[in-house]
């Protein structure tokens, strides 16, 4: 259970004291602040939200960096007319609340820095949440060409070209607006690889301060630097081609006054030309974390040399309990079904009962998180899912990276199964994002989990269920790994998946959902459901994540440098 009185300590510290005039700067290549903000694709923006949030409720004086995307998120998704290629449009800054950076005299801040031989200019947006300043920066400027004005229009951009450049402004252009703003940061939290050349940033700031050279400069920085690795999924660590890292990144090696070939061999992936951006943060960072323990534990396999202290994810509780309570949790929940089932009515047209059992899984379509694996046996579920006494129906949504050739494959397999094999037992809803997910997390009944164990980092929609009375029903992947999910919910075997989830259905969930007492009301159900909430408070949250990073990271840099004052 969090700690009540360990944030009011805190902000009472003289480490609290220091740390609002040398603030840590936290950096994120996406962000979910809202539905109306085109700046976040799934997870890892959503995680960077939360801790957004955190750190206003808890009064932690956090600044925030990343991308203004004017175009958004392009992905594929299903819709009743079929799959499309969706984006949310243009939003322009000032229509979400955000705010230019200006200087004290009012004047607009503009940065520069140099991709290949080319200057391009940066500005940014800000949005003050409580005790946390969000900047976000772009190139959609008049001083620059249209080529370079278009740099940050689209979030993870399909041209490796794009994605580097995109990287360079939120890195190097970062520190460079940091520096503009005269802030003074004691550490800086890289939240992802996308970061990552913020550290050569910084040492070319140094080596300037202080006259010493490239590599002392790298040693000295590594202690100001922190890095959360979010994925061992190849697909989700960004790499690139030696050459065009090299060739982008040749006007910035002319200012570090060092051979490009210095640079590119601090992100080269051992024994390969690939540049990676999360080697590159690895080598960077003087503290490494990991999202779960296991997460932690397979790292280590493949990353051996740089130890990860596994700090799990966590939700931030006000922001995602729809529930509210443990006492009348029942009622509460189904109040919160209705709003769903009223909403998957006004979507695709199908009508549900309330007393059904609903089944739900959302998160991003990608292959190893399994989206299928419920319909393999497609008969057999069928079967199972029409019995006029005890009928099970499932919602799913997600949505899948416009490049994600497999992804949208799975969604072509999933039109089959919402519009012709199972319709009307299974409804897809499209356009996922935070206002549905809410909905998702508070109104099914089970919430699906399916990843091949060892590829889910953590994933925090189970404990966003949980806290709301949703039992999971997952494999033993990410944070359910250290989930004790007796009474709470149920582990599946990650080897024949499609079999046990039939199994788990057929012998436990449909029979202890539909026992139900003289007042209709399945009373050991309920009791799992009080469990479920219990764990997600008591373990996951991200009030108990931020204080790990707090006294894990923060800390011991800002002890380090009150004694040097």
């Amino acid at each position: 259970m969090p700690d009540p009185l360990w944030f009011k300590q805190f902000t009472s510290s003289a480490e609290y004291d220091f740390v609002r005039d040398h603030p840590i700067v936290y950096f994120c290549a996406e962000y979910a602040l809202n539905d109306h903000m085109p700046i976040y694709a799934g997870g890892l923006g959503v995680l960077a939200g939360d801790m957004i949030r955190e750190a206003k409720e808890q009064e932690i004086p956090l600044i925030t960096v990343g991308l203004y995307y004017y175009e958004g998120y392009l992905y594929h998704d299903l819709y009743r007319e079929g799959i499309m290629m969706k984006s949310p449009g243009r939003t322009n800054p000032t229509s979400v609340n955000l705010s230019p950076v200006v200087d004290e005299q009012n004047n607009r801040i503009i940065v520069t820095l140099p991709i290949q031989d080319t200057l391009v200019y940066v500005q940014a947006w800000s949005l003050k949440i409580g005790s946390v300043r969000i900047y976000l920066l772009d190139t959609r400027i008049p001083q620059n060409k249209e080529e370079n004005r278009r740099i940050t229009d689209q979030l993870y951009a399909s041209s490796k070209e794009v994605r580097f450049k995109q990287e360079m402004i939120l890195g190097l252009g970062g520190l460079r607006l940091l520096k503009a703003m005269q802030l003074s940061p004691i550490g800086y939290h890289l939240n992802e690889g996308h970061s990552a050349l913020l550290a050569l940033e910084i040492a070319r700031y140094e080596m300037q301060k202080h006259k010493r050279s490239f590599q002392e400069e790298l040693d000295n920085t590594k202690q100001h630097i922190f890095f959360t690795n979010h994925t061992l999924v190849a697909a989700g660590n960004d790499t690139f081609n030696a050459d065009l890292a090299s060739t982008l990144l040749s006007g910035f090696a002319k200012e570090l006054q060092v051979p490009v070939s210095e640079i590119i061999k601090l992100g080269l992936i051992a024994g390969s030309s690939i540049f990676s951006m999360t080697t590159l943060a690895l080598r960077m960072a003087g503290k490494i974390n990991a999202v779960s323990k296991l997460h932690a534990k397979k790292a280590k396999e493949i990353w051996k040399e740089y130890p990860m202290t596994p700090i799990t994810n966590g939700v931030h509780i006000k922001t995602w309990d729809s529930t509210r309570t443990k006492e009348g949790i029942w009622e509460n929940h189904q109040r919160n079904k209705r709003v769903l089932l009223e909403f998957i009515h006004t979507v695709t047209g199908v009508t549900w009962d309330e007393d059904t059992l609903l089944l739900g899984w959302a998160r991003r379509i990608v292959a190893y998180k399994r989206p299928l694996a419920l319909f393999d046996n497609l008969k057999q579920f069928k079967n199972l899912a029409i019995s006029s006494n005890r009928p099970i129906r499932v919602v799913i949504s997600g949505l899948s990276h416009e490049s994600d050739t497999e992804g949208l494959a799975i969604l072509e397999q999933m039109q089959k199964i919402v519009t012709e094999d199972l319709k009307g037992v299974v409804v897809y809803l499209p356009d996922y994002r935070i206002s549905s997910a809410k909905l998702l997390v508070s109104g099914c009944d089970v919430w699906l989990n399916t990843p091949v164990v060892g590829f889910e980092a953590c994933g925090t929609s189970g404990m966003k269920a949980a806290l709301n009375g949703v039992l999971p029903c997952s494999t033993r992947d990410g944070w359910v790994a250290e989930a004790e999910l007796y009474g709470v919910g149920w582990l599946l075997q990650s080897e024949n998946l499609s079999d046990d989830i039939l199994s788990v259905l057929k012998g436990h969930i449909v029979p202890l959902y539909y026992d139900r007492n003289s007042n209709g009301i399945p009373k050991q159900w309920v009791k799992m459901m009080q469990n479920a909430r219990d764990m997600t408070i008591n373990q996951f949250s991200t009030t108990q994540m931020l204080r790990k990073y707090i006294e894990e990271f923060y800390l011991p840099v800002i002890r380090t440098h009150q004694i040097k004052k």
